[in-house]
């Protein structure tokens, strides 16, 4: 593989591992209702686990509150049953026969901080990532040199490439970070 071939191998994975942190951020709850909080959920519908937005439309009629409509009302007690379960939201829906509301609680200082911690776990995640993703760039430039198909020159060339390339996917995914920390941290 040609050095031009891993930059732009490196900068597609380096996109696409930000692209991953940005939505694992976007399920961590805030003190205000977003629709992927509910991503990750998995509904039992027609004798097989479906994603929620398969079943149903997710809508943020408040800050506070989130509306899911199901497509079939059969599946209205799978789909309360669904967020109930899932530990990690922390969610209590409410059916009513026709759709499922689900009231967002205030966030406790002490539960702002849990998930504070889990964004850094998610931000760790990503780097070492990216650092996966630098040292396989990296090894093939070493490989690439050592076979003599590029010089020492063009090697020191596309590794700064490399690296500049990941000190920016970090600056990213540090801001990322940063905007939902303060999100999260805010009253």
């Amino acid at each position: 593989m040609s050095p031009d071939q891993v930059i732009s191998q490196v900068k597609a994975k380096f996109a696409a591992s930000t692209q991953r942190l940005e939505e694992e951020l976007k399920k961590l709850r805030t003190g205000r209702a977003n629709s992927s909080m509910l991503d990750g959920i998995s509904v039992e519908a027609y004798g097989q686990p479906m994603p929620l937005n398969q079943v149903a439309t997710i809508s943020v009629p408040e800050a506070q509150l989130l509306q899911i409509t199901p497509f079939d009302p059969n599946n209205l007690q799978a789909i309360a049953a669904a967020i109930r379960d899932d530990q990690s939201l922390g969610l209590n829906p409410m059916d009513d026969g026709r759709v499922v509301r689900v009231a967002i609680p205030a966030l406790t200082t002490e539960r702002r901080q849990q998930i504070a911690k889990q964004l850094g776990d998610k931000v760790e995640d990503c780097m070492i990532s990216l650092r996966n993703i630098r040292h396989d760039a990296m090894k093939e430039l070493d490989q690439a040199k050592k076979d003599k198909e590029i010089g020492e020159d063009e090697h020191k060339r596309f590794s700064a490439q490399i690296d500049q390339l990941m000190a920016g996917q970090k600056a990213q995914a540090e801001a990322a970070s940063k905007a939902k920390e303060q999100e999260i941290l805010t009253l």
